[in-house]
Protein backbone atom coordinates (compact mmCIF):
# COMPACT_ATOMS: atom_id res chain seq x y z
CA UNK A 1 0.00 0.00 0.00
CA UNK A 2 1.47 3.62 -0.68
CA UNK A 3 4.61 2.66 -2.03
CA UNK A 4 4.78 5.35 -4.18
CA UNK A 5 5.15 7.47 -0.85
CA UNK A 6 8.56 6.77 -0.49
CA UNK A 7 7.55 3.52 2.00
CA UNK A 8 9.82 0.85 1.80
CA UNK A 9 9.20 -2.98 1.82
CA UNK A 10 10.05 -3.40 5.25
CA UNK A 11 7.47 -0.39 6.36
CA UNK A 12 4.31 -1.90 8.32
CA UNK A 13 2.92 1.19 9.41
CA UNK A 14 3.08 4.56 8.56
CA UNK A 15 1.03 7.72 9.91
CA UNK A 16 0.71 11.12 9.85
CA UNK A 17 1.52 12.88 12.88
CA UNK A 18 2.04 16.99 13.48
CA UNK A 19 -0.50 20.29 12.79
CA UNK A 20 -1.90 18.05 10.16
CA UNK A 21 -2.69 15.41 12.93
CA UNK A 22 -3.72 17.52 14.98
CA UNK A 23 -6.09 19.30 12.96
CA UNK A 24 -3.70 22.67 13.83
CA UNK A 25 -2.04 22.90 10.41
CA UNK A 26 -1.64 26.30 8.45
CA UNK A 27 -0.82 26.67 5.04
CA UNK A 28 2.86 26.86 5.29
CA UNK A 29 2.46 23.28 7.83
CA UNK A 30 4.94 20.28 6.68
CA UNK A 31 3.27 16.69 6.66
CA UNK A 32 5.18 15.00 9.39
CA UNK A 33 5.59 11.29 8.76
CA UNK A 34 6.14 8.30 11.48
CA UNK A 35 6.32 4.97 11.06
CA UNK A 36 7.50 1.74 12.41
CA UNK A 37 9.69 -0.91 9.86
CA UNK A 38 10.90 -4.72 10.40
CA UNK A 39 14.15 -5.35 10.09
CA UNK A 40 15.23 -8.99 8.56
CA UNK A 41 15.74 -11.13 11.53
CA UNK A 42 18.75 -12.64 10.90
CA UNK A 43 20.31 -9.66 11.12
CA UNK A 44 20.20 -9.46 14.67
CA UNK A 45 22.49 -12.48 14.51
CA UNK A 46 25.29 -10.21 13.75
CA UNK A 47 27.78 -8.19 15.73
CA UNK A 48 26.40 -5.11 14.62
CA UNK A 49 22.56 -4.82 15.00
CA UNK A 50 20.62 -3.31 12.53
CA UNK A 51 19.43 0.49 12.95
CA UNK A 52 16.61 1.26 15.85
CA UNK A 53 15.43 4.14 13.82
CA UNK A 54 16.30 6.23 10.17
CA UNK A 55 15.44 9.40 8.31
CA UNK A 56 13.77 9.19 5.47
CA UNK A 57 13.34 9.26 2.76
CA UNK A 58 10.57 11.59 2.35
CA UNK A 59 10.87 15.41 4.29
CA UNK A 60 10.16 15.17 7.82
CA UNK A 61 9.53 11.38 7.57
CA UNK A 62 11.03 9.10 10.81
CA UNK A 63 10.79 5.66 11.42
CA UNK A 64 11.47 3.36 14.32
CA UNK A 65 12.47 -0.32 14.15
CA UNK A 66 9.45 -2.53 15.62
CA UNK A 67 11.21 -3.00 18.83
CA UNK A 68 12.08 0.19 19.46
CA UNK A 69 9.03 1.44 18.87
CA UNK A 70 7.09 -1.05 21.02
CA UNK A 71 9.70 -0.57 23.63
CA UNK A 72 9.22 3.04 23.42
CA UNK A 73 5.07 3.08 23.76
CA UNK A 74 5.67 0.50 26.80
CA UNK A 75 7.29 3.55 28.44
CA UNK A 76 4.81 5.69 27.30
CA UNK A 77 6.71 8.06 25.08
CA UNK A 78 3.57 10.50 24.10
CA UNK A 79 5.58 11.08 20.61
CA UNK A 80 5.47 7.29 20.23
CA UNK A 81 1.65 6.68 21.78
CA UNK A 82 0.16 9.69 20.09
CA UNK A 83 1.28 7.62 16.42
CA UNK A 84 -0.66 4.70 17.49
CA UNK A 85 -4.26 6.79 17.48
CA UNK A 86 -2.91 9.26 14.32
CA UNK A 87 -6.34 9.68 12.72
CA UNK A 88 -4.17 9.51 9.33
CA UNK A 89 -2.98 6.14 8.64
CA UNK A 90 -1.35 6.21 4.79
CA UNK A 91 0.29 2.54 5.13
CA UNK A 92 -0.58 -0.29 7.35
CA UNK A 93 0.11 -4.16 6.70
CA UNK A 94 -1.31 -6.95 8.47
CA UNK A 95 1.46 -7.10 10.88
CA UNK A 96 0.88 -2.89 11.66
CA UNK A 97 -2.78 -3.15 11.72
CA UNK A 98 -2.24 -5.76 14.52
CA UNK A 99 0.05 -3.12 16.16
CA UNK A 100 -2.85 -0.73 15.74
CA UNK A 101 -5.33 -3.42 17.68
CA UNK A 102 -2.41 -3.64 20.15
CA UNK A 103 -2.34 -0.26 21.27
CA UNK A 104 -4.32 -0.48 24.38
CA UNK A 105 -1.42 -2.99 25.70
CA UNK A 106 0.82 -0.22 25.68
CA UNK A 107 -0.86 2.16 28.07
CA UNK A 108 0.02 2.71 31.39
CA UNK A 109 -0.54 4.86 34.71
CA UNK A 110 3.27 5.99 33.64
CA UNK A 111 1.63 8.42 30.91
CA UNK A 112 0.58 10.92 33.25
CA UNK A 113 4.20 11.47 34.15
CA UNK A 114 5.26 11.58 30.91
CA UNK A 115 3.17 13.52 29.45
CA UNK A 116 3.38 15.85 32.25
CA UNK A 117 7.26 15.82 31.77
CA UNK A 118 7.38 16.52 28.02
CA UNK A 119 5.36 19.74 28.40
CA UNK A 120 7.19 21.19 31.42
CA UNK A 121 10.28 20.83 29.46
CA UNK A 122 8.92 22.74 26.45
CA UNK A 123 7.93 25.28 29.20
CA UNK A 124 11.43 25.39 30.58
CA UNK A 125 13.10 25.93 26.97
CA UNK A 126 10.60 28.46 26.35
CA UNK A 127 11.88 31.85 26.67
CA UNK A 128 9.05 34.00 28.39
CA UNK A 129 10.00 37.21 27.25
CA UNK A 130 10.13 36.32 23.70
CA UNK A 131 8.05 32.80 23.37
CA UNK A 132 7.91 30.96 20.17
CA UNK A 133 4.58 31.06 20.33
CA UNK A 134 4.31 27.45 18.01
CA UNK A 135 6.29 25.90 20.98
CA UNK A 136 4.02 27.14 23.44
CA UNK A 137 0.91 26.06 21.37
CA UNK A 138 2.28 22.48 21.27
CA UNK A 139 2.81 21.98 24.61
CA UNK A 140 -0.52 23.71 26.16
CA UNK A 141 -2.01 20.35 23.13
CA UNK A 142 0.42 18.17 24.84
CA UNK A 143 -1.43 18.38 28.25
CA UNK A 144 -4.38 18.29 26.84
CA UNK A 145 -3.49 15.10 25.11
CA UNK A 146 -2.15 13.65 28.71
CA UNK A 147 -5.51 14.90 30.20
CA UNK A 148 -7.59 13.41 27.77
CA UNK A 149 -5.80 10.03 27.83
CA UNK A 150 -5.76 9.46 31.39
CA UNK A 151 -10.01 10.41 31.38
CA UNK A 152 -10.81 8.48 28.48
CA UNK A 153 -7.96 5.63 27.94
CA UNK A 154 -6.45 7.37 25.08
CA UNK A 155 -4.50 10.72 23.55
CA UNK A 156 -6.25 13.39 22.20
CA UNK A 157 -4.70 13.85 18.74
CA UNK A 158 -7.09 15.72 17.01
CA UNK A 159 -7.70 19.15 19.42
CA UNK A 160 -11.45 19.19 18.71
CA UNK A 161 -13.24 22.29 20.22
CA UNK A 162 -9.57 23.75 21.56
CA UNK A 163 -8.78 24.42 17.59
CA UNK A 164 -9.17 27.81 17.65
CA UNK A 165 -8.00 29.02 21.14
CA UNK A 166 -4.67 26.30 20.19
CA UNK A 167 -3.89 28.37 17.17
CA UNK A 168 -4.59 32.12 18.49
CA UNK A 169 -1.54 30.88 20.58
CA UNK A 170 0.82 29.93 17.38
CA UNK A 171 0.16 33.26 16.08
CA UNK A 172 0.75 35.33 19.17
CA UNK A 173 -2.64 36.55 19.61
CA UNK A 174 -2.74 35.33 23.16
CA UNK A 175 -0.71 37.26 26.60
CA UNK A 176 1.64 34.72 27.94
CA UNK A 177 0.23 35.04 31.55
CA UNK A 178 -2.92 33.69 29.69
CA UNK A 179 -0.74 30.98 27.97
CA UNK A 180 1.12 30.44 31.11
CA UNK A 181 -2.45 30.36 33.82
CA UNK A 182 -3.80 27.22 31.08
CA UNK A 183 -0.77 25.77 31.25
CA UNK A 184 -0.86 25.55 34.97
CA UNK A 185 -4.76 24.62 35.01
CA UNK A 186 -4.23 21.68 32.74
CA UNK A 187 -0.90 20.36 34.52
CA UNK A 188 -2.93 20.76 37.96
CA UNK A 189 -5.83 19.06 35.99
CA UNK A 190 -3.90 16.03 34.94
CA UNK A 191 -2.12 15.44 38.40
CA UNK A 192 -5.45 15.19 40.25
CA UNK A 193 -7.54 13.30 37.31
CA UNK A 194 -9.23 10.11 38.22
CA UNK A 195 -6.69 8.00 36.73
CA UNK A 196 -8.85 5.03 33.69
CA UNK A 197 -5.03 3.81 33.03
CA UNK A 198 -3.29 0.32 34.34
CA UNK A 199 -0.91 0.20 36.68
CA UNK A 200 1.19 -1.50 34.22
CA UNK A 201 1.25 -1.86 30.61
CA UNK A 202 0.51 -5.62 29.12
CA UNK A 203 4.26 -6.46 28.26
CA UNK A 204 3.25 -10.20 27.53
CA UNK A 205 0.77 -9.52 25.06
CA UNK A 206 3.33 -7.02 23.38
CA UNK A 207 6.35 -9.63 23.41
CA UNK A 208 3.98 -11.74 21.89
CA UNK A 209 3.21 -9.70 18.93
CA UNK A 210 7.15 -8.84 18.47
CA UNK A 211 7.92 -12.54 18.74
CA UNK A 212 5.16 -13.27 15.71
CA UNK A 213 7.18 -10.33 13.82
CA UNK A 214 10.48 -11.36 14.19
CA UNK A 215 9.40 -15.29 12.86
CA UNK A 216 7.28 -14.12 10.29
CA UNK A 217 10.82 -11.77 9.01
CA UNK A 218 13.04 -14.95 9.63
Amino acid sequence: MAQDMGVSEDMILSVVTGSRAYALETDCSDTDRRGVFVAPTAAFWRLDKPATHRDGPLPEQFSWEVERFCRLALQANPTVLECLWSPVVEVVTPAGQRLLDLREAFLSERARQTFAGYALDQFRRLDQERPKWKQAMHMVRLLLSGLHLVRHGEPMVRVGEHRERLLAIRRGEVPWAEVDAWRESLSAELAAAANTLPPLPDRDRVEEFLVGVRKEHL
